[in-house]
């Protein structure tokens, strides 16, 4: 088996490597900043076509939270030239989907259609850059329709809840702290104008960049990218100011009482990402980490906190290697019958004791690798996969051509990088834990809004 692992590995990476040469995205920038990145893969006569926005709820500021996610909904409100609605139904007439979403970092919106009608696409959405009309009385409708969503899918969903005031606590300063959909206050008194200042200060061509990936011929798309998002102006953007995260000098402890059939606990350390694809090593050791411990059915949580202790229903980890601000790496589960949240508590610290003192396996971290790498490669698999991994590196900084390093990175993590990692950040210093204690279910369930969200 270690052996089977190890030779996986190298075999994965090496199956990567002209596929990347192969498809070679190409790149321009249109006089008004507007970046156009192009991927041309022809297994399909069809494109994804993207559009993103470097805005995202980290650059909202207090008493506007959630603009940024109120904006991406307005979007599809209308322009002079096409109406409310008007959007979505001529993407479905072209026989494609589309839709949109809002992150700490980004705004990102797209379409997937058949590849002659991307010249429709792009002048849809160079329209809404500039010509968003964003009318009061649709205004009020929406913000209805978000605050509905934030019920449903915060305020009435345990886990989410906890996430929130988990993040709410861990960081004191940063605006990660704030959640994307926004604080319901906010979202109460938002008005039109809000958003307007919004759309005016970020949705502009030099705040932006565009993605295309599909069976297309890149000079071609270049030309229509001119003819569609080249006459748009490029308009001053607001200053970014450094919102760096003081350092947290202890452990700190909070818990939500909501109505819940299971408890959960969540902790949260405070750890790097990537900053220099080519000097870091940290963030891929702790991604690596990740895999170690709950990567796959076989991963230390499955096997030793919910098969054999019978502690734990659900344990696994969440880290992402990229983001714009501060690196958090998450442990929850919630605990079996009979078993309490410390216990849990208990026993996902000492899965994380168990490698700072003893580290870890090689064929244990080469089918860490495997796992990891193979899901990199099978993104190949999507166009719509292949947009999002090039739009998400560039979000944070990250150009698209170093996703080949970052592989070849993840592959070179060392067993002694992994436990490395882990006595230098799952220390008490960097941990914030957040405790559900499930309170009892309401009778029958809250009616649902005649705002309620649409998808």
């Amino acid at each position: 088996m270690p052996m089977r692992h190890a030779r996986l590995v190298p075999w994965l990476l090496a199956l990567a490597l002209p596929v990347t040469v192969l498809a070679n995205p190409y790149e321009r920038q249109l006089a008004n900043g507007l970046r156009i990145i192009v991927k041309e893969d022809r297994r399909a006569p069809t494109v994804a076509h993207m559009v993103w926005y470097r805005a995202g709820s980290m650059d909202e500021k207090n008493g506007t939270t959630g603009v940024a996610h109120v904006l991406e909904h307005m979007m599809f409100k209308g322009t002079p030239a096409a109406g409310p609605g008007e959007f979505n139904r001529r993407v479905a007439a072209a026989g494609g989907r589309d839709n949109a979403f809002t992150s700490r970092d980004y705004t990102a919106y797209f379409q997937q259609v058949p590849k002659h009608k991307l010249s429709d696409m792009m002048q849809l959405e160079a329209d809404r850059m500039r010509h968003l009309t964003l009318d009061s009385g649709e205004f009020a409708q929406e913000i209805k329709v978000v605050m509905e969503e934030r019920r449903l899918r915060t305020e009435d969903q345990p886990q989410a809840l906890l996430f929130e005031q988990l993040m709410a606590t861990a960081l004191q300063a940063h605006p990660y702290r704030v959640p994307i959909i926004g604080w319901m206050n906010d979202l109460e008194n938002m008005t039109a104008s809000d958003a307007r200042v919004w759309y005016e200060s970020w949705y502009v061509p030099n705040n932006a960049y565009v993605v295309v990936v599909g069976d297309v011929d890149h000079e071609a798309v270049f030309e229509l990218a001119e003819q569609h998002y080249g006459p748009l102006p490029a308009r001053a953007l607001p200053n970014r100011k450094p919102q760096d995260e003081p350092a947290q000098t202890g452990i700190r402890r909070l818990t939500v009482k909501a109505p819940a059939e299971l408890p959960i606990v969540m902790m949260a350390y405070k750890v790097p990402v990537i900053r220099d694809v080519a000097q870091d090593i940290d963030p891929y050791a702790l991604e690596m980490l990740s895999a170690v411990l709950a990567g796959h059915e076989a991963a230390r949580f499955s096997k030793n906190l919910i098969r054999q202790q019978r502690l734990a229903v659900e344990a696994t980890t969440s880290y992402r290697t990229t983001a714009r601000g501060p690196g958090v790496f998450y442990l929850y589960g919630s605990p079996s019958e009979g078993k309490t949240r410390a216990e849990l508590e208990a026993g996902l610290r000492s899965e994380i004791a168990d490698v700072q003192e003893k580290g870890v396996a090689a064929d244990e971290l080469a089918r860490a690798k495997a796992q990891l790498i193979a899901g990199q490669i099978y993104k190949l698999d999507s166009m719509f996969a292949q947009a999002m991994e090039i739009g998400q590196l560039e979000s944070v900084g990250i150009a698209y051509a170093e996703n080949r390093r970052i592989i070849e990175k993840l592959q070179a993590v060392t067993a002694e990088q992994v436990q490395a990692v882990a006595n230098r950040y799952f220390r008490d210093e960097h941990l914030t834990v957040a405790e559900l204690d499930p309170q009892p279910l309401p009778s029958a369930p809250r009616a649902r809004s005649a705002f309620a969200p649409r998808h």
